[in-house]
């Protein structure tokens, strides 16, 4: 009797599920977009919630090629990002890249070229002949946009999402106040060559089945090569401006995509944006309407590097009280602007004691216990060459010198990858956060510092601490 139940059960299963999958309900495949969001969520075609859990790979630098070819393939690296649970890549480039396609007819260069522009003859050619032993299908007619399409055709096959990051204008190592690329109008940030860079990005990545969202800029900052240009510039109502113009030529080239909008201060601040208070000096606010036909495509993005110069704080909850008023306030009903909030940098040395960092553990708790996204800087081991130095080693990536292996096999496995599970695990009462929100502005206070009759003693130590840290990471 036992078993003829159990056999009537099955059948009642197999028919309904058969209802289910009847071919006038198509099964969604992967990656289910184009996404969009509702109030904090990033939703898919489905309306199913979408969270990404990534990574940095950066190929914004001198070379302007994603790092790492040398050591490995495409697909072991991007393997190396799957193993552990990850979903998406934030591949970051150059606007540079983009002026020198315009500036070569209309044409890419080779990879060849770009090594050994770069390196050097001799440092470029050993270099590109790693890359294509171990990348066989590149050659010497390979050009750098066809590397990023292929890092993103393997990331289709292995179903990672790519998150495209306009990192600089000229390509090098981020970032300082002092390097020409900080803000619009900067010596580098010419804002007609960046709104070029997003379309043709943007146009570009159409052929990637996996481009689901694109940012803006980042780590916004005082151009503090110019005193008298930052005082005047340096503003949330020209943050407005921009920010409009950048994602209008994104969303003009391509519709489909999501749209990131980082802050000010380095990217450690969107609370004007969140708390719909002025953009200053003038008395406009934020407002979606300015967005007419995407607004539920923009996405909000915040660094957290309170490590930078030394150890970070190990009270957790001041470390969450510092994101929301920074902006993840924008999670709760309690926003003035509900967005999505997406942690698209943070990081540490790779070491021994990385498992047991407070801060980074205050980070890995938080923030997924919250669903927002995140992603971590950074990838992979080493550069091509950083700051003329080449085949540079990088002690906060995750990769070792040859990205073959976990730097800190520890962190990945001890502290990562369950953060990773807790993030893609949907918690109801996400909603609500506990936490401040005092409405202060990190980027208010650089901006009264621009004004202030000390600007020049403050100067002095914003870009000292700045040369202690971020010179060190990305």
């Amino acid at each position: 009797m036992a078993g003829f139940g159990q056999r009537l059960w099955l059948l009642t299963l197999l028919t309904v599920a058969s209802v289910f999958a009847s071919p006038n309900t198509p099964r969604a495949t992967w990656p289910n977009g184009p996404f969009v969001t509702s109030d904090r969520w990033i939703q898919d075609a489905a309306g199913s919630t979408v969270t990404y859990v990534g990574v940095n790979w950066p190929g914004s630098l001198d070379a302007m090629i994603p790092e790492g070819l040398q050591y490995q393939s495409i697909e072991s690296i991007v393997s190396r990002v799957k193993s552990v649970g990850m979903n998406t890549i934030r591949l970051t480039y150059a606007t540079e890249m983009i002026d020198q396609y315009y500036d070569n007819g209309e044409k890419d260069i080779t990879i060849q070229k770009a090594l050994t522009d770069a390196l050097g003859q001799d440092g470029g050619t050993s270099v590109y002949n790693k890359i294509i032993a171990n990348n066989p299908s590149f050659n010497a007619q390979t050009t750098r946009l066809q590397v990023f399409d292929a890092v993103a055709a393997e990331c289709a096959k292995q179903e990672i999402y790519v998150h495209l990051d306009n990192h600089i204008s000229k390509a090098g190592w981020c970032c300082t106040p002092l390097d020409g690329n900080a803000w619009w109008g900067d010596e580098f940030f010419n804002i007609d060559n960046w709104t070029r860079g997003l379309s043709f990005m943007a146009d570009h990545g159409k052929s990637w089945s996996n481009l689901m969202s694109m940012s803006l800029r980042n780590e916004l900052r005082p151009p503090l090569d110019n005193v008298t240009f930052a005082r005047t510039a340096y503003s949330w109502e020209n943050w407005y401006t921009n920010v409009k113009k950048g994602s209008d030529a994104i969303h003009t080239a391509n519709a489909d995509v999501l749209i990131f909008l980082s802050g000010l201060d380095s990217d450690q601040d969107l609370s004007p944006v969140v708390n719909g208070t002025a953009l200053t000096p003038g008395s406009a606010t934020f407002n979606r309407d300015d967005f007419s036909g995407y607004a539920n495509k923009l996405v909000l993005e915040l660094h957290a590097y309170d490590n930078i110069a030394g150890p970070g704080p190990s009270d957790c909850n001041l470390v969450q009280d510092k994101l929301v008023n920074a902006g993840f306030k924008a999670l709760t009903d309690q926003a003035k602007n509900q967005f999505p909030m997406v942690l698209t940098e943070f990081g540490l040395e790779q070491n021994s004691t990385a498992a047991r960092d407070p801060y980074i553990g205050c980070l890995l708790d938080y923030v997924p216990s919250v669903n927002a996204g995140w992603m971590i800087w950074q990838l992979g081991g080493s550069y091509y060459i950083r700051e003329g130095t080449q085949d540079r080693d990088e002690s906060w990536g995750l990769l070792t010198h040859d990205w073959s292996n976990w730097r800190a096999s520890d962190f990945v496995d001890g502290s990562l990858t369950p953060a990773v599970k807790t993030t893609l695990t949907i918690n109801p009462n996400s909603g609500s956060l506990s936490g401040t929100s005092d409405d202060k502005s990190g980027a208010a206070s650089i901006k009264a510092i621009l004004a202030s009759d000390s600007f020049d003693f403050s100067l002095l130590i914003y870009a000292t601490i700045l040369a202690a840290g971020l010179m060190n990471v990305m």
